[in-house]
């Protein structure tokens, strides 16, 4: 499995909000500038996190985004639900018409449980704490 620009930006995109967003909205191009991704692609992934309730929007000449609740209660798991989807690693668990093979499959389960394992490792873990858990030298954009 490998996560797309989308989990990867819209978590730095989150990460900037919660260290930036103490004294107000954060506009979007002052994130582009410092995470070093393009301003329409994260006004893209804006639309995907404020419909997921993960973000606010205000409006006006002092608008930004705002994180729409304490980073201590948005989860790995709920970013990366929001931006990708089905996080299963194959769709015979989620689908089950879609494998003919289900009642014999030796791997099925196997898949099953990563994909059980990464979502609860995903939900046991908060904002907050990945921000804790960052330095200064953080602060540089990776991951591209």
């Amino acid at each position: 499995m490998k996560l797309t620009t989308r989990s990867r930006y819209g978590t730095r995109m989150l990460l900037d909000l919660a260290q930036n967003g103490g004294n107000g909205p954060v506009r979007v191009s002052e994130i582009a500038h410092r995470q070093g991704i393009s301003v329409k692609y994260l006004e893209k992934l804006s639309r995907i996190l404020k419909k997921a309730g993960l973000i606010r929007s205000m409006r006006g000449s002092k608008g930004g985004h705002l994180l729409a609740k304490p980073p201590s209660s948005i989860s790995m798991g709920e970013i990366v639900r929001a931006l990708e989807g089905d996080l299963n690693l194959v769709t015979c668990w989620t689908e089950r018409t879609s494998c003919p093979r289900l009642k014999t499959c030796v791997t099925s389960r196997l898949w099953q449980e990563v994909s059980k394992a990464l979502l609860e490792r995903l939900d046991s873990m908060t904002l907050e704490e990945l921000l804790k858990a960052s330095t200064p030298e953080d602060a540089t954009p990776c991951c591209e």
